[in-house]
């Protein structure tokens, strides 16, 4: 071989050995683009959850991943999002940012719907308002739009309620729900709820009591209003159908403490007493048109399974243990009556 053709042969060698090397490089670039764009770890660490409101855009996610600061690189989300059509299959709904997550398996998420699911719970909640409160705090809609749920008489009456009695459909416990479930799919929800809670022993338990299930949810938040402890509940329960099988007026002080809207009261005075309110137990008879709030399950329970006395007459101990002094006669009531007052008088409580 002539010394030229050497000099030729060891030019194509370095010519093919920095092609070589140049289409590694490239295609080092190229893996490392693509290993950026979708795998990657691009969570921030900033929130613990990406939230896209229903109706929204890929231009609405952006903006939000942007105002959050949700994302390490929101540059190469867009590339991933764009190339797997992320703007045409976008589902709404509150998405876990783990530690580790890459665009790849976010988008996928997003797409499938993939979202954790909210945990509710709620007990003992007062009024309906503040449940719609509650629910705003926790779920996508306002607390607005859950109260015109609740009023719409059309809708409560559908299932067997009415606008005064329709907080007694919810069922005080801890239920999983997607962030964007909307009113409407709450309230079908917790009508399920209720009609599950509600099996033929505790219809039939109702029925014995001449009461209807709404009737003994409305008596159970006045016994859980009154209660202290769980176990006074039965006996409580049982003093107030006295009451009722004998035309007597309920005179249940929180009633007249939620007709007067003030839930600071210590004290039922005579001038919280004029209040003209159906809920006012001193001046109307029978039961309230609805619950003075959200009654426990061991409340409802407690009036279904109520304790067989003779009780017509309660007040708080004085020793402001959370106990009550039960009588049977209006001259037992007074001697208790005047102890109790006697103590609240000592401390200077009377409102």
């Amino acid at each position: 071989m002539t010394t030229e053709n050497k000099k030729i042969k060891k030019g194509t060698i370095i010519l093919i050995a920095a092609g070589v090397l140049l289409l590694g490089i490239a295609a080092g670039f190229y893996g490392y683009q693509q290993f950026r764009i979708y795998f990657k770890p691009n969570i921030s660490g900033k929130e613990n959850y990406l939230y896209i409101k229903t109706g929204s855009s890929i231009d609405d996610l952006y903006a939000e991943i942007k105002g959050k600061d949700l994302l390490k690189d929101v540059g190469s989300f867009s590339q991933a999002a764009a190339k797997m059509d992320l703007a045409q299959r976008l589902k709404p709904g509150r998405y876990k940012l783990s530690k580790g997550l890459t665009n790849r398996a976010l988008i996928n998420m997003i797409k499938a719907g993939n979202q954790e699911p909210v945990k509710l719970k709620f007990h003992n909640i007062r009024r309906k308002e503040d449940f719609s409160g509650y629910l705003a705090k926790n779920l996508e809609a306002d607390s607005a739009t859950f109260i015109r749920v609740l009023d719409s008489a059309a809708l409560v009456e559908k299932y067997g309620f009415t606008t005064d009695n329709s907080y007694t459909m919810f069922i005080p416990n801890t239920y999983d729900m997607y962030w964007n479930t909307s009113p409407i799919e709450f309230f079908t929800r917790m009508q399920k709820e209720y009609d599950k809670f509600w099996n033929a022993e505790r219809k039939q338990k109702a029925a014995a009591l001449k009461l209807s299930p709404q009737q003994v949810t409305v008596l159970a938040s006045i016994v859980d209003g009154e209660a202290l402890y769980d176990k006074e509940m039965p006996i409580i329960a049982g003093l107030y159908l006295n009451r009722l099988d004998r035309g007597i007026l309920l005179q249940a002080d929180p009633t007249v403490i939620f007709a007067n809207n003030d839930f600071t009261v210590k004290r039922v005075t005579n001038a919280l007493l004029r209040v003209d309110s159906k809920y006012n137990t001193y001046k109307y008879a029978g039961l309230p048109p609805g619950p003075i709030m959200m009654p426990s399950i061991n409340a409802i329970d407690a009036v279904l399974n109520h304790d067989k006395n003779n009780y017509i007459y309660m007040c708080a101990k004085e020793d402001f243990s959370g106990y009550h002094a039960f009588a049977e006669t209006k001259a037992e009531h007074e001697i208790n009556a005047n102890k109790y007052r006697a103590a609240l008088n000592k401390r200077n409580i009377f409102k």
